[in-house]
């Protein structure tokens, strides 16, 4: 594992590199006039979950138009995925969860929070995520992962760190869970087909995995903290630094999209069919997460402190108060 975090070191030293070779043009998608207002096009990486309904709501209501954002998503695995790109110049601004950007600032890659993106909804047993295994597995509780096989999106990163964290809290033993990597949308069917014992799912892979009789045994977010900030949305520095102005734009739209998304989650929850394959059933008995307008950094310490621990920093430690600001 640790191998994997050096190789994605590596890429992303690349990137930088080859980024700071590049075009000194604005970085944005482009842009175009009407009667003189100016609007700009903006790609945004995100991974095709729960928690970006209010980025979509906010372009259905016209949080961003209004701010003259044109907004255009493209889809990744995970966070880890997505930061290379917003570094390169290929998304003006990205969503992933705090583990990865914790881990690439550490690194030396120029990533900056703009704004929060989720959190966990604080409910132990129904969290936006949580470690689920098959109606007739052994496993009864977190300590039971111990000795087992835990599916998880993305290696080394905020997935396995916090069920490491439900294991030993719960009394067992972090070292002994092996973890695989494996796709949200995969996760279902690895669990019914054996391939692993259990699987750390969000949101809709989890409610499609209790429909087919999963039990849910741990919730690492709420867990390792019920206010726990899970993700943000970011930029590179250099887009901070050359357009300021979007940035803040894009802040105040997403600020006030998540807003919306908390007065209204059943609306929230209508957006989900525009950007993922949910069916009815589905989708009035999945789990929302919470949509704070504001980073909670008290857990953001928790969750740097739980990642040195598994080693994902090397000898650093991530400024916060820099990444996050």
């Amino acid at each position: 594992m640790r191998r994997r975090v050096l190789g994605l070191v590596a890429v992303l030293t690349t990137i930088v590199a080859a980024a700071g070779c590049g075009s000194s043009d604005s970085g944005a998608g482009g842009s175009s006039s009407s009667g003189g207002d100016r609007t700009t096009r903006v790609k945004v990486g995100i991974i095709p979950i729960v928690d970006v309904a209010p980025l979509y709501l906010g372009q259905k209501k016209g949080f961003f138009g209004s701010r003259g954002i044109e907004l255009d998503m493209v889809s990744a695995q995970g966070g880890a995925a997505i930061i290379p790109g917003v570094v390169s110049g290929q998304f003006q601004f990205g969503f992933s969860n705090t583990t990865s950007l914790m881990v690439a600032q550490v690194k030396g890659v120029p990533v900056r929070s703009v704004v929060n993106g989720a959190a966990s909804n604080g409910k132990v047993g129904g969290d936006v995520t949580g470690v689920g295994v098959s109606k007739d597995s052994p496993i009864k509780s977190a300590e039971d992962l111990a000795g087992h096989t835990v599916a998880v999106n993305t290696l080394q990163n905020i997935g396995d760190t916090t069920v490491r964290e439900s294991v030993r809290a719960a009394g067992g033993d972090p070292s002994e869970v092996e973890f695989v990597e494996i796709p949200f949308d995969q996760m279902p069917a690895a669990l019914d087909d054996g391939r692993v014992d259990a699987a750390w799912m969000g949101e809709p892979a989890m409610t499609i995995a209790k429909a087919r009789g999963a039990r849910v045994v741990a919730s690492p977010f709420a867990e390792t903290d019920p206010k726990l900030t899970v993700a943000t949305y970011f930029t590179s520095a250099q887009l901070a630094e050359r357009d300021p102005g979007l940035v803040k734009r894009f802040a105040e739209a997403m600020t006030e999209s998540l807003k919306y998304a908390t007065g209204h989650p059943d609306e929230a929850r209508q957006v989900l069919s525009t950007y993922t394959k949910i069916d009815g059933d589905v989708l009035a008995k999945l789990t929302l997460p919470g949509w704070p307008a504001d980073v909670d950094m008290a857990s953001l310490e928790k969750l740097a402190g739980l990642g040195e621990r598994d080693g994902l920093f090397g000898d650093e430690k991530p400024d916060l108060e820099a990444l996050f600001s």
